[in-house]
């Protein structure tokens, strides 16, 4: 038996990288996985591996920046399950540039997928936990949002602020049974640290006292553990998964 035996959880931007192996472990684990992806192709992928491997998953094309499919997407799985216990905000991407020369369209795009993306799913996924007086909220922040990236001032910016919107919604969804927490992993080999040089790589590794970048299963392993009951007096907090990068 897992400890999500029974339990539904969402995984947004599961078709690849972090989210994957998120939806990959919280299936091994018992949950039924939904699973949002803006890539057709790779999501189905991952939905019939997961099933293949024994797991319950599905597959639905949804682009988190837009709300109003967001939440048809989220009350499809509500109706499909009858509730929703567990919502993993790992949706992101970047499109990196040094300030005085980032467009309006860039920064922008950048923090309506990670930072509106993650406030369209809470608020709809809110709903049906209040109903439920349980649930657990993941948002996946990162190490730049705490310490800044040179290039990535649109990125940080909405990370950081995922940080914010992670202890405010806490603090208003504790008195619902609602824990609300985010984890903010440094460098992980996923395609997004797959396009680094090796030279940027390895300047990297420098600053990283465990002188390795992470695995998506290092950030899996702690989603995992604030979703089960070990987790259950936590709420608001953030869990830095860097291998030492920001201490």
């Amino acid at each position: 038996m897992g400890i999500l035996d029974g339990k539904t959880a969402i995984v947004t931007g599961a078709s690849r990288g972090i989210g994957l192996e998120c939806a990959r472990l919280l299936a091994v684990e018992g949950a039924n996985v939904a699973l949002f992806a803006t890539n057709a192709e790779r999501g189905k992928a991952a939905e019939s591996e997961i099933r293949a491997a024994g797991g319950r998953a599905s597959f639905t094309v949804v682009d988190v920046a837009d709300g109003a499919a967001t939440t048809q997407a989220i009350e499809t799985v509500a109706r499909e399950f009858g509730r929703i216990d567990l919502l993993v905000n790992n949706a992101g991407m970047t499109r990196d540039g040094l300030v005085v020369r980032m467009s309006d369209e860039d920064f922008d795009r950048v923090v309506d997928v990670n930072l509106g993306g993650a406030f369209h799913c809470t608020r709809s996924v809110a709903k049906v936990m209040m109903r439920q007086k349980s649930g657990r909220i993941v948002n996946i922040a990162s190490v730049v949002g705490l310490i800044g990236n040179p290039g990535q001032a649109n990125y940080a910016a909405s990370k950081g602020a995922i940080i914010a919107l992670t202890k405010s919604v806490a603090r208003e969804l504790a008195s619902r049974g609602i824990l609300v927490n985010a984890i903010a992993p440094g460098f992980i080999d996923t395609d997004m640290t797959g396009a680094m040089s090796p030279e940027q790589r390895d300047a990297a590794k420098a600053g990283i006292p465990l002188g390795r970048f992470g695995t998506p299963r290092d950030v899996a392993n702690a989603v995992l553990f604030l979703a089960g009951p070990q987790a259950d007096y936590i709420t608001g907090q953030v869990l830095v998964v860097d291998g030492g990068l920001a201490m």
